[in-house]
């Protein structure tokens, strides 16, 4: 495996460490962290299928809030380990190397304020042929984690009013509506990305809140062609 230390977009002073030829996170995490909003009675952070960290390290220059993160890959984790301690982040992001459905095992109910989620974004198709062992695979497809789990885990660690933060593809937004009313997470929130102006939004980014009233509101489109910096970019 060969590593790159690449600077965190325009972050300053933020680096993050990935694999050459395989993994890499991606815009859609950058997006997701800037989504994020907070309160100031927010205690505690969550963050499933954290990849190497990046959604954790944005959040750590808007926020001075604990973060706790699960990673299942272990090549990953440990880039993601490596990311942290290279930007000095170790008292306040902690990185777990294990499947977020063990988080029994680490974490108390109702103990978490926030919770985003940068998801495998494809189901695994009945005829597909997927290898398992592929770190791409994995992160990609639903191998290890379901869409349905993610709500799952956050009805029962976000406390009364939490709100849980997706990015997915536009696609599966029926899906996600559907499962956020099945959990009681209902949907107050939708954000629509395009690639250019003339593009059908291809990722939508979602605010969830748990046993919240009903409503929603859906943001304007925002393209992301040329775009110089990503920073604040929900709240201009």
């Amino acid at each position: 495996m060969k590593i790159e230390k690449n600077d965190l977009f325009d972050y300053p002073n933020m680096c993050i460490y990935q694999e050459t030829q395989s993994f890499k996170f991606s815009l859609d995490s950058i997006l997701l962290s800037e989504f994020v909003d907070f309160k100031k009675t927010d205690q505690q952070i969550l963050d499933i299928c954290s990849g190497n960290a990046v959604i954790p390290m944005v959040l750590s220059t808007k926020t001075k809030l604990p973060i706790t993160a699960f990673e299942i890959q272990k090549n990953i984790f440990d880039l993601g380990i490596m990311s942290i301690k290279e930007n000095n982040l170790e008292d306040q992001i902690t990185l777990i190397n294990d499947d977020i459905k063990n988080i029994a095992n680490y974490c108390n109910y109702e103990n978490y304020d926030i919770i985003t989620c940068n998801p495998p974004y494809f189901k695994v198709e009945p005829q597909g042929f997927i290898n398992k062992s592929n770190n791409l695979s994995i992160a990609r497809h639903e191998i290890c984690l379901e869409l349905e789990d993610i709500f799952k885990i956050s009805f029962k660690y976000l406390k009364n009013l939490g709100r849980l933060y997706l990015v997915h593809r536009v696609s599966r937004l029926d899906e996600i509506i559907i499962l956020a009313n099945k959990y009681r997470m209902n949907v107050k929130v939708i954000q629509l990305i395009s690639t250019n102006k003339d593009n059908k939004p291809y990722l939508v980014l979602v605010k969830c809140v748990k046993n919240s009233k009903n409503g929603v509101i859906i943001n304007s489109p925002i393209n992301i062609l040329n775009l110089k910096t990503y920073q604040n970019l929900f709240k201009r």
